[in-house]
This record gives C-alpha cells, sequence and structure tokens, in this order.
C-alpha cells in the first residue's frame, strides 16, 4: 500500500480538528489500515511526570495511532501557554523553526506508516513568523487538505473565507467535515446543504454532537476519505 500524508485544518480553533483526527485514526484502525497522527506544533499544555511538556490533543492523536512512538515523535514543538504560538514562542526567546517541522514529517515518513495525519494548530493562516504562516509550510510539502467545518452560527462565512483561500493557495481539498458544535443551532440542516452546494470538495462525513461519536461514524469518514486519497 502505498504511503500518503494530509493535513488536517479547521474553519478555526475549536472546529474540531483533533476530534475529527481522532476519529479518522479510529476508522483507519477498524478498515485495517495502520495510521499516524501527529500535531507537529501545538501550543497549550500541561507538564508531565518526567518534567517535559505535554498537550492534550497530541496526547489524544499518540492515543489513536496505529504504531506506538514516543510523545514527541507525535509533538516535536510544544509551548506551555494556551495561545497564538508564535506569539508564545515570541516570548519565550524561541523561533519556530520549519526545517524542523519537515524532519519531524520525514521521520513520520520513515515509519513505512500507510497514512500519516498531520494536524495543524489554529485555523488555516495560523502565523509562523512575520512572514510565515503554517500553510505556506504545508503547501511546499504538498500535503492535501482535509478541512474540519465547526458548524455553529457563522460556520458560512468561515468556512468559504477557509475555502477561497485554500483554491487560490492552489492546495489539493481532499474533502471537508461538518462537525456539528452547536446541535440547537437554527437551520442546522440548511447550513450543511449550502455549504454541501457552495464548497466542490465532497462532504466526507456529517459528525454528529456527541460526548462520544458511534463507531461507524470513524469507519464512515476514513472509508470516504480513502476514496479521494488515490
Amino acid at each position: 500500500m502505498n504511503q500518503h500524508c494530509f493535513f488536517v485544518t479547521g474553519t478555526d480553533t475549536d472546529a474540531g480538528k483533533t476530534y475529527v483526527s481522532a476519529l479518522l485514526l479510529q476508522g483507519y484502525a477498524a478498515l485495517g489500515i495502520t495510521a499516524l497522527g501527529a500535531k507537529p506544533l501545538a501550543a497549550g499544555a500541561e507538564q508531565a511526570a518526567d518534567g517535559s511538556l505535554q498537550n492534550s490533543d497530541a496526547l489524544l492523536l499518540q492515543q489513536h495511532s496505529g504504531i506506538a512512538l514516543p510523545y514527541v515523535q507525535h509533538n516535536p514543538v510544544c509551548l506551555a501557554e494556551p495561545a497564538a504560538p508564535h506569539l508564545v514562542a515570541a516570548a519565550a526567546g524561541i523561533r519556530l523553526n520549519e526545517p524542523q517541522l519537515t524532519a519531524h514529517l520525514q521521520q513520520l515518513q520513515q515509519t513505512q506508516a500507510p497514512r500519516i495525519l498531520i494536524e495543524g494548530a489554529g485555523g488555516w493562516l495560523l502565523p509562523l513568523s512575520d512572514k510565515r504562516y503554517l500553510a505556506d509550510w504545508v503547501l511546499e510539502q504538498q500535503l492535501p487538505v482535509v478541512l474540519v467545518v465547526g458548524i455553529k452560527l457563522g460556520c458560512l462565512n468561515h468556512a468559504m473565507l477557509t475555502v477561497r483561500e485554500l483554491e487560490r493557495s492552489g492546495a489539493r481539498i481532499l474533502g471537508w467535515v461538518a462537525n456539528i458544535i452547536s446541535p440547537d443551532m437554527l437551520y442546522l440542516a440548511q447550513n450543511i446543504a449550502d455549504l454541501t452546494q457552495r464548497i466542490q470538495a465532497p462532504l466526507l462525513a456529517t459528525v454528529p454532537y456527541a460526548a462520544v461519536a458511534k463507531p461507524e461514524i470513524a469507519l464512515q469518514l476514513a472509508a470516504a476519505l480513502e476514496q479521494h486519497l488515490t
């Protein structure tokens, strides 16, 4: 099986990237396909027993990955404060290093895992420096993108701004996921239908609002993504 790497981004910070990424990893396990999940850059962490910083999102990806790797292999850049990473890094006298991100991706590729999921931080245009964005690195690595849309009031604007920028930059959009954040939202079904006809990329799955998603949603999501990876 050929190795495929892809990048998961979201319409904003709380769109549900990690939730959907964990579902994808669970779905791949159900399909019998080994998949690794990583979050190269994370801001907001707790101190582990060994004194290192660990991010809860990265820990979830580590938990659901099909190959057991040390935490740092899932999250090489971990910053303590839950704020914009480039600002946290600047305050700590740290420079966010794109070559480090590239080296990390290459290490993951050397595991020979058939599927490698790279989860972003924040939204698509997350700043790394005064002039560079995480999106620039993703495009240079030629990683196709899965977009998670948090379905809540304002999602139409957030989704279309992100889609237009993805398209403008030449990114390949594998598909998008409707992640229901506000189950009592007025015209919820109509919002999803509206986005479906506006976004040319396929809707991979609609993820219901639930504390624990049903296994069939994870399987559906991974199976749908597989159809568009080739």
